[in-house]
């Protein structure tokens, strides 16, 4: 019994690892900002997801690079990925933006976003451009807090 379950369950995985993207397929050398109002949030894993709708008048923060990033228990030099944050290239007023898995969210202490909410993020697009728009958020932005979404907090 063990055994076909086993089978059962690991005849799943190559059709749940083509559904989830890993940071390998992203191009982490040009961190996009992205900034405007959330659409068909789908809070769920493998990861939270949602549909960005950019904001008319999409500019940098001109305090960006000043920002303090949150401490990740992981090696992100956010600082820098801040200053070096700029706008797409594409002209699509609407992107997919992949966050992080819920219990990372969780971590974070994120609330979940409703539709209607702004945000923004600093992300990567795929190295490969792909049709929607799509981005995975290292961070997100809602109101004044900041979160990073690579690894859990830093002493978390």
């Amino acid at each position: 019994m063990l055994r076909r379950r086993l089978l059962i369950a690991t005849a799943a995985w190559p059709t749940v690892a083509l559904a989830h993207h890993g940071w390998s397929s992203f191009d982490l050398g040009r961190p996009l900002w992205l900034e405007g109002s959330a659409r068909r949030v789908a809070w769920r894993n493998p990861h939270a997801e949602l549909d960005l709708e950019l904001a008319a008048d999409l500019r940098l923060p001109p305090d960006l690079a000043r920002r303090q990033p949150p401490a990740q228990s992981a090696a992100i030099d956010g600082a820098a990925l801040f200053a070096r944050a700029r706008l797409p290239a594409r002209q699509d007023r609407i992107w997919r933006v992949e966050l992080a898995p819920l219990t990372r969210m969780q971590a974070w202490n994120v609330a979940e976003i409703t539709d209607g909410e702004r945000i923004a993020v600093i992300g990567f697009e795929p190295a490969e451009p792909r049709v929607p728009a799509l981005a995975r958020a290292e961070y997100l932005f809602v109101g004044s807090a900041i979160y990073g979404l690579r690894s859990s907090p830093a002493g978390g």
